[in-house]
Parts: structure tokens; C-alpha cells; sequence
């Protein structure tokens, strides 16, 4: 039984696959693209100006839990790394 590791890695490596033998891959996007934009329309009630507010507003809320994200890792590691110092200058070891 394959570990969940083993798991994402074969499919990372079928995701390459498949992408290095994409010869178009504006052609291979391109329903996820349109099917993401009609979907902002019809959330829009048709309205193009508005589907764009809505798209804009979409994208930049990913930017905002992006960089959330990112701010919590960097706490994450800042933290661990004061506390494995704190552990080595107390005369312990780190192993």
C-alpha cells in the first residue's frame, strides 16, 4: 500500500507527463478558463463590468489567504527555530 506521499508524488509526476506532452496549453486551459469566467457572469446577472468586479474580487481574496499563509509559516519557523536555540544555548543538543 502506497503512502500518502508516495500517493502525491505519482501524481506529480503524471501532472509533469502529461503537461510535457501538452503541445497547446492556452488550448488545454482554456474551458477551465471559460467556464470560470461564465461563472462570474451568471453571478453577475449577465452584467460583463460586474463579472469583472467579481473575478478581481476572487483573485484577491486568494492573495489575501496567500500572503495569511505565508505570514503564518514564517511565524511557524521563526517560532521553532527561537526554540531550538533556546534549547542548544541551555546546553542540550538538538538531534
Amino acid at each position: 500500500m502506497a503512502t500518502d506521499a508516495e500517493r502525491r508524488l505519482a501524481a506529480s509526476i503524471a501532472a509533469h507527463q502529461s503537461w510535457a506532452a501538452t503541445a497547446d496549453r492556452a488550448a488545454r486551459t482554456a474551458p477551465a478558463r471559460r467556464a470560470l469566467y461564465d461563472k462570474f457572469l451568471a453571478q453577475a446577472d449577465g452584467d460583463p463590468r460586474r463579472a469583472e468586479h467579481l473575478r478581481k474580487a476572487y483573485f484577491q481574496r486568494l492573495a489575501l489567504k496567500s500572503a495569511r499563509a505565508r505570514r503564518r509559516a514564517r511565524e511557524l519557523t521563526d517560532e521553532a527555530t527561537e526554540a531550538e536555540a533556546e534549547l542548544t544555548s541551555g546546553g542540550g543538543s538538538v538531534a
